[in-house]
C-alpha cells in the first residue's frame, strides 16, 4: 500500500548508524521510510520506552503496528530494501537471513559502543537505567 510509513529510530550521534540510515532504501511498495533520531522526543520514542525497549541495544523499526529491535530490525529492513546500489545489495545479502542478522548484530552494536566512547559521546539511556549512560 503506497504512502504507508515505515519508521526507523536510530542514534544520529553515531556516524555509522547515521550513514546506514541515510543509505538504506526500501521498495516503494513497502512504504515511505522515515528516519527518527532517538535522542529527540517523539511519539515513537514514548512507545519504545513504554514497551521497555533499550535503544542502546539496537535500532528500532516500526512497520505497521509491529516494532522490530536490533537484529530483527536490520533483518526486516534487508527484506524491504531495494536492489539499487552496492550498499543496498550488500545489506540484503548480509541481513536477509534472520540467523546471520542475530549473529552479526551484537558485533555491530559493540563497534557502535566503542565508536561512541572514542568520540566522547554518551549512550542514549532512554530507559533511565542507573549507570547505563556511560561506557
Amino acid at each position: 500500500m503506497p504512502g504507508k510509513q515505515v519508521l526507523l529510530v536510530y542514534d544520529r550521534e553515531c556516524p555509522v548508524c547515521r550513514n546506514y540510515c541515510q543509505a538504506v532504501r526500501i521498495r516503494e511498495a513497502a512504504g515511505e521510510l522515515q528516519i527518527i533520531n532517538a535522542r529527540e522526543r517523539s511519539d515513537i520514542m514514548q512507545t519504545i520506552n513504554a514497551r521497555g525497549l533499550d535503544i542502546d541495544q539496537g535500532m528500532v523499526l516500526k512497520l505497521d503496528d509491529q516494532l522490530y529491535c536490533g537484529a530483527d530490525a536490520i533483518h526486516a529492513l534487508a527484506l524491504l530494501s531495494t536492489d539499487s546500489g552496492i550498499f543496498n545489495r550488500l545489506n540484503y545479502w548480509l541481513f536477509r537471513s534472520a540467523w546471520l542478522s542475530r549473529l552479526l548484530y551484537p558485533v555491530l552494536r559493540a563497534l557502535r559502543n566503542l565508536l561512541l566512547k572514542l568520540l566522547g559521546r554518551r549512550k542514549i539511556n532512554n530507559l533511565g537505567r542507573a549507570g547505563s549512560d556511560r561506557f
